[in-house]
C-alpha cells in the first residue's frame, strides 16, 4: 500500500565520515586493563585446581597400585614360608630329585676322612 502523501528518497550518506570516539577507545582500555588480569588469575585457579585434581587421581592410582603389591608381597612371602618348610623340601626332593633319606652305612664322619 503505497501512499501519496510520502514521497521517497534515497538517503546520501557519502558525505559524513566516522570520526574516532577517543573516549570510547579509553574505555575499552581501561576494561582490557581491569578485565585481562582477572581473566588470567581465574584461569590460573582453574588450572591449579585442575593439576590438584588430576593428581589427587594419581595419588589414588599409586596407592592402589601399593596396596596390591603388598598383598603380592604377603603371597610370596606366605609361598615361601611353605616351600623352606623341612617336610615340603623332603617331600620335594624324594619326588622331583629323587633323592632318599641317608642310611647311616652311607654317612661320612669327619674323623673318618683322611
Amino acid at each position: 500500500m503505497r501512499s501519496t502523501y510520502v514521497v521517497r528518497r534515497p538517503v546520501l550518506n557519502s558525505y559524513l565520515v566516522r570520526q574516532r570516539d577517543r573516549k570510547r577507545r579509553k574505555e575499552l582500555g581501561l576494561v582490557l586493563v581491569i578485565i585481562l588480569p582477572l581473566a588470567i588469575g581465574l584461569l590460573g585457579y582453574v588450572w591449579l585446581n585442575l593439576e590438584l585434581i588430576d593428581l589427587g587421581y594419581e595419588v589414588h592410582d599409586l596407592e592402589r597400585t601399593l596396596k596390591q603389591e603388598e598383598q603380592h608381597q604377603r603371597e610370596l612371602f606366605v609361598e615361601s614360608a611353605y616351600l623352606s618348610s623341612p617336610a615340603q623340601v623332603q617331600s620335594r626332593a624324594s619326588a622331583e630329585l629323587g633323592m632318599v633319606p641317608a642310611t647311616l652305612d652311607k654317612v661320612v664322619f669327619l674323623e673318618e676322612i683322611p
